[in-house]
């Protein structure tokens, strides 16, 4: 506010020219005696309007924040939700990793009672080495003794041929057999017949040939399958049908070279019967031989004589009540079905579940249901016996035959109704002592 007395001129100091911030100038000319009021103010419109863009980019920002925190909150459980996930992996890879340190301890645990077989592996190693040598000097001399004839004492020689030829046949005899250490997981073939049988093929028959034969219950039955292949036994019930002139008992029968030999129902004859011909070969009494669920394995079924064939031939296990019951092992002729030579276990018969002989070896089993393991073993060629523990998977908990197969070098079973194999494990020592 400003006072003034008298008239104002141009060039009077407040003779003035205001200029407003806003953009509005105002010039004051004259005289005035009146109180000069001057408002500077900006033009209300425009004011408006940059209130109402404020507001608007504050609404757009705002929407911008809401949807940036709805991202960072969503972030935020994606973080969160892959951070949990990151623990659990953490856990299953500890859980894993003890998983396989268990599994890697427990397969070292099986491992480790290889290593002597290794060791003795070696030493067979080695003398496999020493007969390469032999047969490389061998060469080399009948080199020499072709370019010059003479040279060389010739009966010497051939002496020494034929001695490294029975030392070679004695090591691949030696090689072919060997110690039961281990009996693989069952193999189920096929599931058919009762609870009761026996099945098996021929160890010796011709090259290509894979007949299945298959005889269903234990007694009271005279009739044989013949499948043309293990194929086909699997397969179908395509099967040619022979007829026995009698009955067997038990389910100790095998094929051997084209025959069936069994025992005769409620008798101790054994019956040799060609299957070509459909005739019989030979009979004999098999002497002492306890029959007729006497002397019959733990499972019962009139298993008093059960057959076997090995790497070595035929045999018969049975017991007689000159042993007291105990198990006793014949070694029998195939054509003439003579015992050849006889041992006698103090193992007893009926508490016997199954037995199998391998390289001349019985062993027995401790049962025929649940938990099953070969627990004796007899060797026939020191006449000693040693007790063991092989244990094995008795699948479908009722076995009532268990016999080797020397080709297949596995154990056929019947298991309640059910045609198994197991593979069996060797272990071959070979001495240089004994070649």
């Amino acid at each position: 506010m400003v006072h003034r007395d008298g008239p104002l001129s141009s060039d009077d100091p407040w003779t003035t020219q205001l200029n407003c911030g806003c953009g509005y100038s105002h010039c004051l000319h004259g005289h005035f005696d009146l109180l000069i009021v001057l408002l500077c103010l900006p033009n209300p419109t425009s004011l408006f309007a940059q209130v109402q863009n404020m507001s608007q980019s504050i609404e757009v920002l705002d929407r911008r924040t809401q949807r940036d925190l709805q991202y960072v909150e969503k972030m935020e459980n994606q973080m969160r939700g892959l951070e949990t996930k990151f623990k659990q992996v953490e856990e299953s890879h500890k859980q894993h990793l003890a998983r396989q340190f268990k599994a890697i301890k427990a397969k070292m645990e099986e491992l480790r009672p290889l290593i002597p077989v290794l060791e003795e592996y070696k030493a067979d190693a080695k003398l496999v080495l020493q007969f390469k040598e032999e047969v490389q000097n061998l060469t080399s001399v009948l080199n020499e003794l072709q370019e010059e004839i003479g040279a060389f004492d010739y009966e010497e020689l051939q002496n020494r041929v034929s001695n490294l030829e029975e030392r070679l046949r004695a090591c691949m005899q030696k090689l072919a057999c060997g110690k039961l250490t281990a009996i693989g997981d069952p193999i189920t073939v096929k599931t058919s017949g009762s609870r009761f049988g026996s099945w098996m093929t021929d160890p010796v028959a011709p090259e290509g040939e894979n007949k299945v034969w298959y005889m269903d219950s234990y007694h009271n039955n005279r009739f044989v399958r013949e499948y043309k292949s293990m194929s086909d036994f699997m397969n179908t019930d395509n099967f040619t049908s022979h007829r026995l002139p009698h009955p067997w008992s038990g389910t100790g029968q095998v094929v051997y070279n084209g025959s069936i030999y069994f025992n005769k129902y409620q008798s101790h004859i054994i019956i040799k019967f060609d299957l070509k011909t459909e005739t019989i070969l030979k009979t004999r009494s098999l002497d002492y031989a306890g029959y007729n669920n006497v002397y019959h394995y733990a499972w019962g079924g009139h298993s008093d004589i059960d057959l076997m064939v090995d790497e070595n031939g035929l045999w018969a296990v049975y017991a007689t009540n000159q042993n007291a019951g105990n198990i006793v092992i014949s070694k029998l002729d195939p054509n003439t079905l003579q015992s050849l030579q006889t041992w006698n276990t103090s193992y007893p018969k009926r508490s016997a579940g199954e037995g199998f002989i391998i390289c001349g070896t019985l062993y027995v089993t401790n049962g025929y249901s649940g938990g099953t393991k070969v627990t004796y073993a007899y060797q026939t060629n020191t006449s000693t016996y040693e007790y063991i523990d092989i244990p094995f998977l008795n699948k479908y908990s009722h076995i009532s035959m268990l016999d080797y197969n020397p080709k297949d070098r596995a154990l056929y079973a019947w298991n309640n109704g059910h045609q198994i194999l197991y593979n069996v494990t060797l272990f071959h020592v070979v001495r240089s002592d004994e070649l």
